[in-house]
């Protein structure tokens, strides 16, 4: 079952809106030359996981298939943060945090799938 938080909202929603909040404040300090690039791959495709989540806690039907998607695009997001580390445009305890914080947003996002399977 999908574990619920404050306001009705899915544990996986929220934690998934306070990892954006967290990353924000390191991308800030990302060089200007990976700020923009790398950076805002990073943020923009954060924010579209945010919405399949989002889209998946209010939909009857099709929920799988947003939750499949949010999995997928934070694969990607998985890769982007160990190239950000890789290209040294952050430290390895941020990565490290980053990272653990992604594991357990997938994993929650892949209970949630096998929960409505």
């Amino acid at each position: 079952t999908t574990v619920v938080y404050k306001n009705n909202t899915p544990k996986a929603v929220q934690d998934c809106h306070e990892l954006i909040l967290w990353i924000m404040i390191h991308l800030d300090k990302f060089p200007r030359k990976r700020r923009y690039t790398l950076g805002s791959k990073i943020e923009n495709a954060l924010l579209e996981i945010l919405e399949y989540l989002i889209q998946a806690a209010f939909m009857r039907q099709g929920k799988k298939a947003m939750l499949q998607q949010a999995n997928l695009k934070l694969e990607v997001i998985r890769h982007l943060w160990r190239l950000s580390l890789e290209s040294k445009a952050i430290a390895y305890k941020q990565y490290d945090y980053g990272l653990a914080s992604m594991n357990s947003l997938g994993m929650q996002i892949g209970g949630w799938s096998k929960a409505v399977s």
